[in-house]
């Protein structure tokens, strides 16, 4: 099933992949998917704290930097962090209806 999900340098997750429409999964198929995804997703937590601690210290460093360049730098670092946890977020919460429809 690991071909299902595609690995996302960005985010640092696998995300789905899948080639066809869902109901063209087998039972069996779509269970195995849901439960890979739900491994997945349940990480995404732990990712998202990681890259804010990534942002508390490029914060810390912002405060100290004198050099505008390297402040604007900095700067762009955060946003970069922010934009991939609000990604990583909207992955955790657009795809709850497949955790969920593993325990239908």
């Amino acid at each position: 099933m690991k071909e299902l999900f595609t690995y996302d340098e960005r985010l640092g997750i696998s995300i789905p992949d899948l080639s066809r429409e869902w109901d063209e999964y087998t039972k069996s198929e779509q269970q195995q998917i849901l439960v890979q995804w739900e491994n997945i997703r349940g990480n995404i937590p732990d990712r998202i704290k990681e890259l804010e601690s990534y942002i508390n210290r490029k914060q810390l460093q912002l405060s100290d930097e004198s050099n505008f360049v390297l402040s604007c730098q900095l700067n762009s670092e955060i946003a970069e962090l922010a934009s991939i946890i609000n990604d990583l977020w909207l992955w955790y919460r657009a795809n709850q209806g497949v955790s969920e429809k593993m325990h239908n």
